[in-house]
C-alpha cells in the first residue's frame, strides 16, 4: 500500500509545481485548496479501497495503458491525459491573468463543492462496483451492476467525472477553462459510447440493462 501512497506522492507534487509554476506565484489560495481537496480525496480512497477492494485499488492505480485493454482506448486515453495535462495548466495561467480576481468567490466555493461531490460519486462507484477499472476492457469474472448509482445512470464514473471537470475551473478561476471542461465532457461522452459496444458484445444481459436504465451521463437528459 506505500507504494500507492507513494504514487499519490508524486502525482501530486507535479499538480502542485504545474499549478504553481503556471499561476507564477505560491500565493494562489484556489490552488492550494484544490492541492487539498485532492490529497484528502486520495488519501481517502486509497485506505479505503486497500480494506474494502485490494483488486480495485490496484486496477485503479494501474497504468493507463494495459494489455487486455481495448485498442482503441489505448489510443483515446493517451490523448486525454495529454488534453487533460494542457487543460490543467492552462487554468492557473488564465487566472492569473486577472490577478485571481475573475471569479466571484461564491463560485470558486460552488467548484471546491463539486470537486468533493466527484469524490462521492466515486465512492458510491466503488461501493457496489469492484470492476470499475480505469481503461476499458473485459475483467474475469465481471457482470453487469445495476444497483447504487448504475440504477440512475449506465456510466456513475464518468457522471462523476463531469462534475470534477467543472468543478476545477471554478474552482481555480478560470472563465475560458469552461470550454475545456465541454471539450472533456464530449470526449468522455464518446468513450462512453464505444465502451458499452464492448460491454454488448459481452454480456448479453446489458441490452436489457440499458433498456431499463435509460441514462448513460447526466439522469433525465442523456
Amino acid at each position: 500500500m506505500i507504494r500507492y501512497y507513494l504514487q499519490l506522492i508524486i502525482w501530486m507534487f507535479f499538480m502542485a509545481v504545474v499549478t504553481f509554476l503556471a499561476a507564477g506565484t505560491l500565493a494562489y489560495t484556489a490552488g492550494w485548496a484544490m492541492i487539498i481537496l485532492f490529497i484528502g480525496g486520495g488519501v481517502a480512497m486509497i485506505a479505503w479501497l486497500s480494506r474494502r477492494s485490494p483488486q480495485l485499488l490496484r486496477e485503479r492505480m494501474a497504468s493507463p495503458i494495459q494489455k487486455d485493454q481495448e485498442g482503441w482506448d489505448k489510443i483515446w486515453l493517451s490523448l486525454f491525459i495529454l488534453a487533460f495535462c494542457v487543460w490543467f495548466a492552462f487554468m492557473p495561467w488564465d487566472a492569473a491573468r486577472s490577478n485571481f480576481t475573475a471569479m466571484p468567490m461564491w463560485l470558486q466555493i460552488t467548484g471546491g463543492l463539486l470537486v468533493l461531490a466527484n469524490y462521492a460519486g466515486c465512492f458510491w462507484t466503488f461501493s457496489e462496483n469492484t470492476f470499475a477499472a480505469p481503461v476499458v476492457k473485459i475483467q474475469e469474472g465481471q457482470r453487469v451492476i445495476d444497483s447504487g448509482p448504475y440504477a440512475l445512470v449506465r456510466h456513475p464514473m464518468y457522471s462523476s467525472a463531469l462534475l470534477l471537470f467543472f468543478g476545477m475551473p471554478l474552482l481555480l478561476g478560470s472563465w475560458t477553462g469552461l470550454w475545456g471542461s465541454l471539450v472533456l465532457s464530449v470526449a468522455l461522452a464518446w468513450r462512453s459510447v464505444n465502451e458499452e459496444k464492448a460491454l454488448r458484445r459481452q454480456f448479453v444481459d446489458y441490452g436489457d440493462y440499458s433498456g431499463r436504465v435509460r441514462y448513460r451521463l447526466i439522469p433525465y437528459l442523456w
